[in-house]
């Protein structure tokens, strides 16, 4: 999972920069009775995303594997408990989970497979992951290409960038793989078929 700096977070005010983002996941949040439900912030970076679900009623918890994010994190929301670990680790003396979020981080992950397994393992039954990453699909990578911003867009000039590119066929390909039951997804930034992201809310 990547460090803190590389997931659209701005470490001196502590705040979610992707608006778009997280207007999206409250809609999601929406379409449930939450109530004092258990969360955890998985690839939490500097605590911001934990914060902003705090605020709205949820037990969180935060994991990141970067121990900048994670000191960041703390010392921001010491109400909040923030552990340094990621989805090789073991996390089952963190509990279950009503819901595990996922923000931008699986595109920067080397083993996104395992990263779905273990949000997998850590929600309880019946309960929801959201996932969220840059999307790719036909008609965005035509107008890449017609643009001359293809290597823009793919550049391997951003030490710590993205290193894995999802379509919704490939996402949704790997949530089945996990054991998900049932997938959503919403296309999010610009309009659909530009996206700038999707995000994935899955059924366990």
């Amino acid at each position: 999972m990547p460090a803190v700096t590389d997931l659209g977070y701005d470490d001196a005010e502590h705040t979610w920069s992707h608006q778009y983002l997280l207007s999206a996941v409250e809609r999601i949040l929406a379409d449930r009775e939450w109530g004092s439900a258990r969360a955890l912030d998985f690839g939490c970076g500097n605590g911001a995303m934990a914060n902003w679900l705090s605020s709205k009623g949820f037990d969180v918890v935060g994991i990141d594997p970067s121990p900048s994010g994670i000191a960041q994190a703390s010392l921001a929301y010491p109400e909040i408990a923030f552990h340094r670990a990621g989805s090789d680790d073991d996390l089952a003396g963190l509990g279950a989970f009503d819901l595990v979020i996922c923000i931008e981080v699986i595109e920067h992950c080397y083993d996104p497979r395992s990263v779905v397994k273990q949000i997998h393992r850590c929600l309880k039954p019946g309960g929801l992951a959201i996932l969220s990453t840059p999307y790719h699909g036909y008609l965005k990578n035509i107008a890449l290409a017609i643009s001359g911003k293809m290597d823009q867009h793919f550049t391997v000039l951003w030490d710590g960038g993205h290193i894995k590119f999802f379509s919704i066929a490939t996402l949704s390909a790997l949530l089945a793989e996990a054991g998900f039951e049932s997938c959503d997804f919403r296309r999010v930034g610009r309009i659909p078929p530009l996206a700038m992201s999707m995000i994935a809310s899955a059924a366990k």
